[in-house]
């Protein structure tokens, strides 16, 4: 059930990208499977025409994709460095391949809703959409920087970067003194007399 879900708009996306498709057709017939334990194991085939298709029973994996949960919101977000902490099995090439389309296929929400909408309404939508998301980011900016100003300054449960470079700064001359005068202790107790 989750296949056909995720199916139409992946493929509703490459049919918007045509370079995409052109890049997964000579995959044609090649199986990837995305595993998000224990959310949801998918399987999908690449098809002739460069779109996809739920895997069909029993066909082997050529290509394996396992992320942690954690990394979904990371992945929506098109953070590129969540690339990195997926873990891949199989075909490398396939692998690289999807994960290039991935990093770079994006939907134009705009050209969507244009077509149901109009353009202008469109264009003022998303607009409209882009400075909430803009909104929600100064807002939890300034939230997350009032509240550490707040844990530092009125409520001092959080050590300031000030204090705390100070204070290793303080921590490294008491290492080097203490070693001095381990030295000179040396020193002295070689020197005295039997």
């Amino acid at each position: 059930m989750l296949a056909s879900v995720a199916i139409a708009p992946l493929n509703h996306l490459l049919r918007g990208e045509s370079w995409a498709r052109k890049r997964l057709q000579p995959c044609a017939g090649k199986t990837a499977r995305f595993r998000v334990p224990p959310f949801f194991n998918l399987a999908l085939t690449v098809q002739a025409s460069g779109e996809l298709a739920t895997a069909a029973v029993g066909v082997s994996d050529d290509a394996v994709f396992t992320l942690a949960p954690g990394l979904l919101p990371r992945l929506l977000a098109h953070d590129e460095d969540v690339c990195h902490e997926i873990r891949i099995s199989g075909d490398n090439a396939f692998a690289e391949e999807i994960l290039h389309i991935g990093k770079n296929l994006r939907w134009d929400v705009e050209q969507d809703l244009s077509e149901v909408i109009g353009d202008i309404a469109a264009h003022r939508l998303v607009q409209a959409g882009d400075r909430l998301v803009s909104w929600h980011g100064e807002t939890i900016r300034n939230l997350s920087q009032t509240l550490v100003e707040y844990l530092t300054e009125e409520q001092p449960l959080l050590a300031k970067p000030v204090d705390m470079h100070e204070l290793i700064h303080d921590v490294n001359a008491l290492q080097d003194d203490a070693a001095k005068l381990e030295e000179r202790v040396k020193v002295l107790g070689i020197r005295r007399p039997l």
